[in-house]
């Protein structure tokens, strides 16, 4: 019966009970083992909580130019500051947009976490156990009657057991053990019994020490080590991010200076070009001129308004990819407008003091070295395991016994009366010990592999350190040659306009004024404007990639990272305590303050054909009106 019985309730397990559904269908009920996942079930997205979306409007755009925008005038080191208050989450740049690195403020804190577990392997514990039972076995015995017949009988008990605990490892590997029992039973039967009820006690003081394998502090505290070192790993993985977020900051920055510039020098080619068109057409009809001329300028100018359309949506591209960075809605009805003034003294680096600097501080060579120190001691785990286990094994053990007497009397032993110990030791070795002596022979070959990976590191840091240092230089001088070029672009373009506007007729055995020479001019001139703050604010993008490739870019701009902190479970019960919660980067970055003018201003932005000029202001983005 009770093995129909329990096939019975095996086979309704597995194959789960049939109820008629409600609605006339079969239902399944499988309550034991779950059904099979047959489908894929998925939900319609519009009930799933919302997220946050930030105050902003829509973005301004070349045919929506919104010019009385106000402007919001930013230093470099405001928009730093601004990026690291918004990196939560943190933003690198990528061409003319910003995306997420994978690294966040909370990554060094969660992987902290990870030495207080295992910390926690040496922590006390303790335990209680509590068991009641009932036991009626029935057996056979003798009819006291008749000794030709047996009788079913049995002698119902019931007892407790209960148990408390106390253990403890230490670093050495030894563990303490201290437990505590009892077993209270009584007898529900008829019959003399020496003791019922009868409660034995022990109590038990037991150490094992390990002598080979476990043994020793450095391989028990190899997992907090270890721990430790990750923990380093991440900050360090993550400081790299941040590093890379602020030259994106510097980079995208001095990119909004550079398209603002473009643009200036597009609309004075589409003013230049828009006067020539105008000269042209006026020597025509007085007879001064050339149908060529004409329809060569109208080309022109239709070409340069086209490129001003292009440079200002360059500027609304760049202006965005800098919001990007800084955290910031793609619009908010101001137009940020760079005031800090780009470096124009050149910097002569020290080689040895830079690669000295790569060396010890680069975040990912730094990373590789703690890789190398956690595989290290990853190797002592691993010949700790190559080693036999021999443990040495002690325990002494306090008895005693009470209970209630047939007679009604309670007796009891006095305490430690009936002691017990025992010493041993215990021994165990696979032979040939094949698999620890290869754990350690792959763990040995990880850290070569490590060494290896720890000089490529350095290896690349050298080149990368080589190759900013030459694009400094290069951007410095090619800025010193672009400004000789702009001055002499200047003095020409001016030249041809005034010969142009002249209209005067070609002179015998001489070619005359044409208008090609004014196109080229104006071509070399804007050219030359752009190419001469493009390098110079090159030139100061390549100061803080070297700065990134020592590893100190966060240092030199004043910043820190900032340990913010918040109350959860210590290890005392209904305790808190304060513990990491993240690790936001902060400071007051002083290395580019803002100027009272825009950044553009710093170059000579003025007119090339009025002489007296002052210094043109950039427009707001708008296209040049068509030609008459």
């Amino acid at each position: 019966m009770g093995r129909s019985l329990l096939l019975g309730l095996t086979a309704l397990a597995v194959c789960g009970c049939v109820l008629p559904g409600y609605d006339g269908r079969e239902t399944v009920c499988q309550d034991v083992i779950l059904p099979e996942q047959r489908v894929i079930d998925y939900r319609d997205p519009a009930p799933l909580p919302p997220a946050r979306i930030p105050n902003n409007v829509p973005p301004r755009t070349v045919a929506d130019p919104r010019p009385d925008t106000p402007e919001w005038r930013l230093s470099l080191d405001e928009a730093i500051r601004i990026a690291l208050q918004n990196a939560k989450v943190v933003r690198v740049l990528s061409g003319t947009t910003a995306v997420a690195s994978g690294q966040t403020i909370y990554d060094p804190a969660i992987t902290n976490t990870t030495i207080d577990q295992a910390n926690a392997a040496f922590d006390p514990v303790l335990s209680q156990t509590n068991t009641w039972n009932r036991n009626d076995t029935p057996l056979g015995v003798f009819d006291p009657f008749d000794p030709t017949r047996s009788l079913i009988a049995s002698t119902p008990a019931d007892a407790y057991l209960g148990t408390l605990g106390l253990t403890k490892t230490n670093v050495l590997g030894g563990q303490w053990q201290l437990t505590g029992t009892e077993n209270p039973t009584r007898i529900a039967a008829p019959g003399p019994f020496p003791l019922n009820p009868q409660n034995p006690t022990a109590v038990v003081l037991g150490y094992t020490q390990p002598l080979l394998q476990g043994a020793g502090f450095a391989v028990n505290t190899a997992p907090i080590v270890i721990a430790r070192l990750n923990t380093e790993q991440s900050y360090f993985q993550y400081k790299d991010s941040v590093q890379e977020m602020v030259r994106g900051v510097i980079n995208a920055y001095w990119n909004l200076v550079q398209a603002q510039i473009a643009a200036w020098a597009a609309n004075i080619q589409v003013r230049q070009s828009k006067e020539a068109l105008d000269v042209a057409d006026a020597n025509l009809k007085i007879g001064l001129g050339r149908l060529s001329d004409v329809a060569q300028a109208r080309v022109t100018y239709t070409q340069f308004k086209a490129n001003l359309v292009a440079d200002e949506a360059n500027v609304l591209t760049q202006e965005g990819a800098l919001r990007n960075l800084l955290g910031l809605p793609p619009d908010d009805d101001r137009r940020i407008v760079p005031d800090s003034a780009p470096t124009f003294q050149r910097w002569k680096p020290k080689w040895d003091a830079l690669v000295g600097l790569a060396e010890q501080r680069r975040p990912d060579v730094v990373e590789l070295k703690l890789v190398t120190e956690a595989d290290r001691q990853r190797l002592v785990q691993a010949k700790d395991q190559a080693k036999p286990k021999l443990n040495a094994v002690a325990s002494y053990t306090w008895n005693g016994l009470s209970g209630e007497m047939p007679n009604g009397e309670r007796l009891a032993t006095a305490g430690g009366v009936y002691p017990d110990w025992s010493v041993g030791v215990n021994f165990s070795v696979p032979l040939g010990l094949r698999q620890g002596r290869a754990q350690v022979r792959q763990q040995e070959l990880i850290i070569a592999r490590d060494r290896a990976n720890v000089e490529q590191g350095v290896h690349a840091a050298l080149h990368d350190l080589a190759g900013a240092v030459r694009d400094l230089d290069s951007a410095y001088d090619q800025y010193l040659a672009f400004k000789e070029a702009r001055e002499a672009a200047t003095v020409n373009l001016r030249t041809q306009s005034d010969l142009f506007k002249t209209g005067l007729p070609p002179k015998p055995g001489q070619p005359g004024v044409i208008y090609l020479n004014v196109l080229q001019a104006l071509n070399d001139w804007g050219n030359a404007v752009t190419s001469e703050a493009q390098q110079l604010l090159a030139y100061n993008t390549d100061l803080a990639n070297v700065e990134r490739q020592t590893g100190t870019i966060l240092e030199t701009h004043g910043l820190v990272f900032y340990e913010e902190r918040f109350r959860a479970a210590g290890p005392l019960p209904c305790v808190d305590l304060p513990y990491p919660s993240a690790l936001p980067p902060a400071g007051s970055p002083n290395r580019y303050p803002g100027t009272a003018e825009p950044s553009k201003n710093a170059f000579d932005l003025t007119n090339p054909t009025a002489r007296d000029a002052a210094p043109e202001t950039l427009p707001s983005p708008r296209i040049a009106p068509p030609a008459p």
